[in-house]
């Protein structure tokens, strides 16, 4: 009879990711950020198509037109373009900039977080003592510096941007190899010969993800607030561009004649950096292990 009696082999652990993913599926805030995020990322990839009117077409005639009046749906500006199809396309500039800025950040930051991190000694403190002479200065205040260096621009808004913000990646990257580099399995590769690049880059690289993934989602909202900010005192995207914080800047004056010019551009800053930080808090809870249940 025990023969006939099969050997049941335990269910096998959920992956780290996969159960990250089921984790962020519970996560309220966090799923509510992710719909958001998804939102623009939809209307900013099929622009083309949600857009009612060209961006950038101009009808006098219709200036200032309230929002529901005359087939606009969110009215028009000062120049008679339509306001809806305006704030779709600064959706996409916008995600850009965010994604851009966070990708120089990532990769410069990386780089140099891994370095330091890994070999320690004279390159960590040559390293850090550069990222602390950054940090030194008012995030905002270093951004507008180099902007005013490489010239006002939407190219060289997201560089500043990128610039500005990647000591925080460093120092997150460092702090993370800091912990992985004398774990037994970097000590086993080393011991089989394994170089440096491939140690740090394979080995030691991907074991940092999860803290850098976190700093990224939350980095891409204040990258779009931060390039908002930029063009809104003339140093970022330049007109007729439709960018959120550019189409603030050309349209305050209309502020108490004509609120929806200055209130929905600004209206969807604000949800699509809420989107970034309600995920980026999310993550945070779900993938930094003193936080889980």
């Amino acid at each position: 009879m025990s023969d006939n009696i099969k050997e049941i082999a335990p269910p096998a652990e959920p992956g780290f990711w996969k159960e990250s993913w089921y984790q962020l599926t519970r996560n309220r805030a966090a799923m509510a950020g992710l719909i958001i995020i998804a939102f623009f990322a939809l209307i900013a990839i099929f622009a083309p198509l949600a857009a009612p009117e060209d961006p950038l077409e101009q009808t006098i005639s219709a200036r200032l037109t309230a929002p529901f009046t005359d087939g606009y749906i969110l009215g028009t500006d000062d120049l008679g373009r339509d306001l809806l199809s305006r704030i779709i396309y600064g959706g996409r500039i916008s995600l850009i900039i965010g994604v851009v800025s966070v990708g120089i950040s990532l990769t410069l930051g990386g780089v140099l977080g891994l370095a330091a991190g890994y070999f320690g000694g004279w390159v960590d403190r040559i390293i850090m003592r550069v990222i602390d002479i950054m940090l030194a200065f008012p995030y905002i205040l270093l951004t507008i510096v180099i902007v005013a260096i490489l010239g006002p621009s939407l190219t060289n808004a997201m560089v500043a941007i990128g610039i500005s913000q990647m000591p925080r990646y460093a120092r997150v990257i460092r702090a993370s190899v800091l912990s992985e580099r004398e774990q037994d399995y970097v000590l086993a590769e080393r011991s089989l010969g394994t170089g440096n690049l491939e140690l740090m880059f394979r080995t030691i690289l991907p074991n940092t993800l999860a803290p850098t993934i976190v700093q990224a989602t939350l980095g891409v909202g204040e990258a779009i607030l931060s390039s908002a900010g930029l063009s809104f005192l003339g140093l970022g995207a330049q007109p007729p561009t439709p960018e959120w914080g550019l189409m603030i800047a050309s349209s305050k004056q209309f502020i108490t004649s004509a609120w929806w010019v200055v209130t929905l551009p600004g209206l969807a800053i604000l949800l699509a950096v809420l989107g970034f930080n309600l995920l980026g808090d999310g993550l945070r809870d779900i993938l930094d292990p003193r936080l889980r249940d």
